[in-house]
């Protein structure tokens, strides 16, 4: 199963997406881990474009292919994306599962955007007002949606996990 994540940043992602794969035993593929590496090889420069989620989508089906789950993570913002993540799941001959996760409390999601510390050397992190900025379009098909506003990453990950379980999306 391919397991798609999206949402803006501070919402949650990489904290349930870590969680989720520890309790399934699934892979977590982490769209910034690749984009940081391209960056540190020298071949490109924040923001490197398309090139990252291309190097996702290839890693999601060889993965897929050896018949693991697949957490893919990213902000995911845009319609091309999500479409592109769903045809690696068709290629793979695999279901897939889109997740929003979002943070409803404005405040919160601000505060935590404004105070997260870098856990992948040399990412530049976005600052709030970037996060506003972010061109994210509205998902356009059924997905599982979390709100991580007011509650603990072991509250979200376990009705992600029942969302998953139960096939909602």
């Amino acid at each position: 199963m391919l397991i798609v994540i999206g949402g803006l940043p501070g919402t949650g992602k990489t904290t349930l997406a870590r969680l989720l794969a520890a309790r399934l035993g699934a892979v977590h593929l982490r769209i910034d881990t690749i984009e940081q590496a391209i960056v540190r090889s020298g071949l490109a420069r924040h923001p490197v474009g398309p090139v990252g989620y291309v190097v996702g989508y290839a890693l999601a089906e060889e993965h897929l292919r050896q018949g693991l789950t697949v957490i893919a993570e990213s902000v995911n913002p845009l319609a091309v994306t999500r479409d592109a993540w769903h045809d690696t799941a068709v290629r793979a001959g695999v279901s897939a599962v889109e997740v929003e996760v979002v943070c409803s409390d404005r405040a919160e999601h601000r505060r935590r955007v404004t105070s997260r510390s870098v856990d992948i050397p040399d990412l530049p992190l976005p600052d709030w007002q970037q996060v506003v900025d972010r061109e994210y379009e509205p998902w356009d098909r059924d997905h599982i949606v979390v709100d991580t506003a007011g509650q603990g990453p072991e509250e979200s990950v376990a009705s992600l996990l029942a969302a998953v379980v139960d096939g909602r999306c």
